[in-house]
């Protein structure tokens, strides 16, 4: 694999791997790709013709004003990886550890800040999903900095990604021809049992759609379905429909590609059908990004500030409150040591106060006198 000045660049099985950055300019928006069921980082996104590999050596001229970095992300993606069967990678697992890479990742090259825009192919569109649901959700101050993945997602561009699923019988049945394209012959026809597993599954793949449908109204979304249907067994078959790929919702653009469901994210050249349609997606995307996301990380910062003085508030109304006097602590109480001790939040809630507390004297004046 070449990018788009002919350099060979490797690209990883497993986790995130940088395929295109501008030099020796900064990058402005990081575009990530994910692939599917049985699929892989590097020939997903490649023509079985002529050995392009579009991510590195047709998309990067199209974006260079954006300046966009392009990623790849990989990961087991076997039958067993949708399932709840017996595996060691779930599809959550999957969400989580995109989430962390793509995280660390950014991190390290100060660019936590810096918007995101997805690209996913298939059941990769629902690792993406679930991978914004988790990082949505986060709201500990130890891992917030796995939020900013949430907070700095734009948009998503979804080629024949399933996500109607209202009828789980037409569900099944789709997850079960999805299989039969992406997995090899062999194993849909010795190992049934998966196939059966990720149909049977429906309902934990129906959630995710359902939970994505609560933010998705945050994000630029754009549904690609497949235009040629798929040769199953001497059966026509449109692998995911457009009904299921690009359901009709409110402010959501929608668009075919003139390729079946396994080519549908293969591209030759800048000619091959449907390449300008998500080309210029993701150049929009890539261009009208940062002001939105500069302005999302405002407010999200001023609501963390918030959030944490209002903690701090409370921590230190319940930390002066009085303690009831007891029996072995009444004598020390009426001593002028004890007089002059004041509750004080506790060590580790200490970071959460900017100011200054000092002990008080509250030993009566006149006394003293």
């Amino acid at each position: 694999m070449s990018n788009s000045s002919g350099q060979r660049i490797p690209v990883n099985r497993f986790g995130l791997t940088e395929v295109y950055s501008p030099s020796p300019e900064k990058p402005i928006v990081d575009v990530v790709f994910v692939h599917g069921l049985n699929g892989d980082p590097h020939n997903t996104w490649t023509s079985e013709h002529s050995s392009v590999f579009w991510p590195s050596q047709i998309l990067p001229p199209i974006l260079e004003e954006e300046k966009a970095r392009i990623l790849v992300y990989g990961y087991d993606a076997d039958v067993t990886s949708f399932t709840d069967g017996a595996t060691k990678d779930k599809i959550h697992n999957h969400a989580e550890h995109v989430v962390a890479e793509l995280a660390a990742n950014r991190r390290i090259r100060k660019a936590t800040e810096r918007p995101i825009i997805w690209i996913a192919h298939s059941l990769g569109g629902l690792v993406a999903k679930r991978a914004l649901i988790h990082s949505s959700e986060i709201r500990g101050v130890k891992t917030e900095h796995l939020r900013s993945i949430f907070v700095s997602t734009y948009g998503l561009l979804f080629l024949g990604t399933p996500h109607h699923g209202s009828d789980i019988a037409q569900w099944g049945n789709r997850l079960e021809w999805i299989c039969s394209v992406m997995l090899p012959k062999k194993v849909v026809d010795t190992q049934p049992q998966l196939v059966d597993a990720l149909k049977t599954n429906n309902e934990t793949l129906q959630n995710i759609d359902r939970q994505f449908i609560q933010i998705m109204s945050r994000f630029h979304i754009y549904f690609f379905h497949e235009g040629k249907p798929t040769n199953l067994k001497g059966t026509l078959r449109f692998i995911v429909d457009e009904t299921s790929a690009s359901p009709t919702v409110q402010d959501v653009e929608r668009a075919v590609i003139q390729a079946d469901h396994s080519h549908m994210c293969k591209f030759e050249n800048e000619n091959a059908p449907g390449f300008d349609l998500v080309a210029e997606g993701i150049q929009r995307y890539a261009e009208e990004a940062p002001s939105t996301i500069r302005t999302r990380w405002e407010t999200e910062k001023k609501e963390r500030l918030t959030a944490k003085q209002a903690q701090a508030a409370e921590i230190f109304t319940e930390s002066a409150k009085p303690t009831p006097p007891s029996e072995s602590t009444s004598s020390f109480e009426g001593s002028s040591l004890g007089r002059q001790q004041k509750a004080l939040p506790s060590t580790e809630n200490e970071a959460l106060f900017d100011e200054q507390y000092v002990l008080e004297d509250v030993t009566n004046d006149k006394a003293m006198a």
